[in-house]
């Protein structure tokens, strides 16, 4: 960890530092959308054990768990990102952010994959819980720096894990598993931020190539990952989260979209919404923008309920599963990055 260069003064570091506004943060807590959780069930799939370990037609598939959970069938191999089977993103079992809704697939019932991707180490992308189940899966673990610690510490075999910095790649037979520079930050508690590292993924296959963001706010980097490592057949990209008190640490919707042209993206799959409350807007805030500006920027999103498969090249129409619910425009509140984590000034009250 001290030898990369993302590392000093004791944790690991963004080229662009991230800008918070706290109050204004407290603030959205005390205005909270109301329909930041769902009021009703969702309409979600449950996949089954041979629904996931068939062959997709195609050669790339991805079946949608909810939030940043995905596994993904690339050219005959299989890949979990960011496991989450717990039922908070939370370090307390009787509190914090609750699923909208149960795990679509017992994760006994999963088949297991050649490799489990992990981003980062908050709690709605790393479940102690979850991890603690599939230790003793026959699988690769990949993770950032100093993330590896924390499974070894739940008893996942220090073999079975292989850590990564930003540009460093592994392979899993003929999968190249690419750690992808990210604008974000780590940890578990008051005592731990930055200690460990955070990315995004590049999982180059024979025939496809596929990017997940994990948790990031836009950033220069994108760019030069779409010309190392594009074009993506398929890009998972976070699209919810977000807060104009916040603007550098998710990207949001807009900048989601954005985020897709840099890398190079064909497809886009967005992720981190739709399971979790855990930002002030609505819960289907992020898929209507994230619509709105793929539609004025003509690029094609999947629109997958939870738990159901997406095939790239055989691209369904969007299609809506989610209620009709108020949602604020772009226009409305803005979520735009700072370039250098100094505080912007272009709107009133901090945001940006």
């Amino acid at each position: 960890m001290q030898h990369s260069p993302q590392w000093s003064n004791g944790r690991f570091h963004n080229p662009q530092p991230l800008w918070n506004d706290y109050l204004g943060a407290f603030g959205t807590v005390l205005r909270r959308d109301a329909n930041s959780t769902p009021k009703e069930p969702l309409p979600v799939l449950h996949p089954t054990h041979a629904d996931l370990a068939k062959d997709s037609a195609s050669g790339l598939r991805a079946t949608w768990l909810g939030h940043s959970t995905v596994y993904v069938e690339l050219d005959g191999l299989r890949i979990l990102t960011d496991p989450v089977w717990g039922p908070r993103a939370s370090p307390f079992g009787w509190a914090g952010p609750k699923r909208f809704f149960d795990p679509l697939i017992p994760l006994e019932d999963v088949p297991i994959p050649q490799a489990v991707a992990i981003s980062h180490d908050h709690y709605d992308h790393l479940d102690r819980a979850t991890l603690r189940r599939i230790k003793d899966w026959d699988t690769r673990f990949i993770v950032p720096l100093g993330v590896g610690a924390r499974l070894v510490d739940w008893g996942v075999p220090a073999a079975r894990i292989t850590e990564l910095d930003w540009w460093e790649s592994t392979r899993v037979g003929d999968l190249e598993v690419v750690l992808t520079p990210a604008r974000h930050a780590s940890g578990r508690s008051l005592f731990d931020k930055d200690r460990t590292l955070w990315g995004g993924f590049a999982f180059l296959g024979p025939r496809h190539r596929v990017y997940y963001s994990g948790d990031t706010g836009m950033f220069p980097g994108l760019a030069d990952i779409g010309t190392r490592l594009g074009p993506f057949d398929l890009t998972m990209i976070e699209s919810g989260a977000y807060g104009q008190a916040w603007p550098d640490w998710h990207l949001g919707p807009e900048q989601a979209v954005r985020a897709h042209a840099m890398v190079q993206g064909k497809v886009m799959l967005p992720v981190h919404w739709g399971l979790f409350d855990l930002a002030a807007h609505g819960w289907t805030e992020p898929i209507e923008r994230v619509l709105a500006a793929a539609r004025a920027a003509g690029i094609s999103v999947g629109v997958p309920r939870p738990g159901e498969s997406l095939e790239p090249e055989a691209l369904p129409a969007p299609a809506r599963w989610w209620p009709a619910l108020p949602w604020k425009t772009e226009d409305e509140v803005p979520i735009r990055a700072t370039a250098n984590g100094l505080k912007p000034q272009t709107v009133p009250g901090g945001g940006s």
